[in-house]
């Protein structure tokens, strides 16, 4: 007979192990097991400082060995399908795998292949992105080595993973040029295929006056469609009010991309996704809208927060408390406020710590004006936050998510 798993975790990024770690602190006699076929572990909040020269690329890497909680057990496939009717999903191998709970824990999709010519166009002619490991090194290459006229940062539709991220790499790079003395030589554009700077209104003051300060041109209704990095050329679709969509051309020296993103095709195409692709949750429990005995949490499920580690930290208690409820037969009823962080990098050494729940509203950690920049919030990031990750997230110690 085919054993049936406890609890059965789909995806060991920071939202799966952070979650398995709080369920064993909560009942280490739980059978725990996570599907996850990666080894290596990346810290993503850190590439802004690597794109800045701030961190090494390594410092935001570890082997999936290394961060794996203790007691948890490990499958290392991928899930193709699930079958929620007989909570049953199949890997790879064709092997069917049964679970009494289930939490998705996915991730996102990062859909390169969305715009024309992005993919071979990465890591040469000064097109730059990020959102990837192998790519933040370059961003710091290309502002050190800026000799050219325009630079052009984009933000492709909501929803994206830290919504702030397209800005950051842009108010350091700007930092950067106007330290050398060389900004006032450059056209700097913010191509952002939304209507605002920020989502979060109470932000965009604060960050109006580093728009200014670094005169950058803020190109609203601007969606990249197209590269050509052998030109140095990118098209954006760009939405007019009251007209029709037209294309136009643009030319760069540097071009920082962030990407568009979407569910992983693999949650797209199951019975678990609502109609925009994420697995359809209840925004306070997290519950599965249809199917009482799967949860979801991070980047993939369908909740209206920010996209963000300190989301997944904020939720991962929750979802292991509720859980523990339906194994116990009770119903869950922990709930989750929507809190969601991004720490602005608004200049080396300063950053605005952007911290809001669902309906925009305030919910700041410290006793301060949040929507000010401070070099506390800078030394919290650099040096305070990555250790939190790795010691305490990721260890089910819950600090500041009880």
């Amino acid at each position: 007979m085919t054993k049936i798993h406890e609890v059965l975790i789909v995806g060991g990024g920071a939202s799966g192990l952070a979650t398995a770690s709080s369920l064993r602190k909560r009942n280490p006699q739980l059978d725990i097991t996570v599907i996850e076929p990666a080894e290596k572990h990346y810290y993503q909040p850190g590439w802004t400082m690597v794109g800045a020269g701030v961190f090494s690329k390594e410092q935001t890497e570890r082997t999936m060995d290394s961060v794996w909680p203790s007691g948890i057990k490990r499958i290392k496939s991928k899930v193709v399908t699930f079958e929620p009717d007989n909570s049953l999903v199949t890997i790879t191998s064709g092997e069917k795998i049964s679970y009494k709970t289930l939490v998705v824990a996915a991730g996102l999709k990062l859909d390169w292949e969305a715009v024309e010519g992005l993919e071979e166009s990465l890591g040469s002619n000064g097109v730059t992105s990020n959102y990837r490991y192998d790519l933040a090194p370059y961003t710091w290459e290309l502002v050190q080595k800026m000799s050219g006229k325009n630079a052009i940062f984009t933000q492709p539709p909501m929803p994206i993973k830290c919504a702030g991220a397209p800005q950051k790499a842009m108010y350091l790079s700007c930092d950067e040029w106007l330290r050398k003395g060389i900004l006032k030589n450059l056209k700097v554009s913010f191509c952002n295929a939304g209507p605002v700077l920020f989502g979060c209104a109470a932000y965009v003051p604060g960050l109006m006056e580093y728009i200014n300060k670094y005169s950058i041109d803020l190109d609203f209704g601007h969606n990249l469609v197209k590269v050509d990095g052998n030109a140095q050329k990118a098209w954006f679709k760009v939405a007019k009010e009251g007209s029709e969509p037209e294309v136009i051309e643009r030319s760069f020296d540097m071009l920082h991309v962030c990407p568009p993103q979407c569910a992983p095709d693999f949650i797209k195409s199951s019975p678990l996704a609502n109609a925009g692709g994420w697995v359809d949750v209840d925004p306070a429990t997290l519950q599965h809208t249809k199917f009482k005995n799967i949860f979801s949490l991070g980047d993939v499920c369908s909740t209206s927060n920010a996209k963000t580690v300190a989301a997944a930290r904020k939720q991962a208690p929750i979802v292991a408390q509720n859980v523990i409820s339906v194994l116990n037969e009770s119903t869950p009823n922990i709930q989750y406020d929507g809190y969601g962080s991004c720490p602005l990098t608004v200049e080396k050494g300063k950053i605005i710590l952007a911290e809001f729940g669902y309906g925009g509203k305030l919910m700041p950690t410290f006793n301060w004006d949040s929507t000010k920049p401070r070099r506390l919030a800078w030394f919290l990031k650099k040096s305070i936050l990555p250790t939190v990750y790795w010691s305490l997230m990721l260890k089910g110690r819950e600090w500041l998510a009880k």
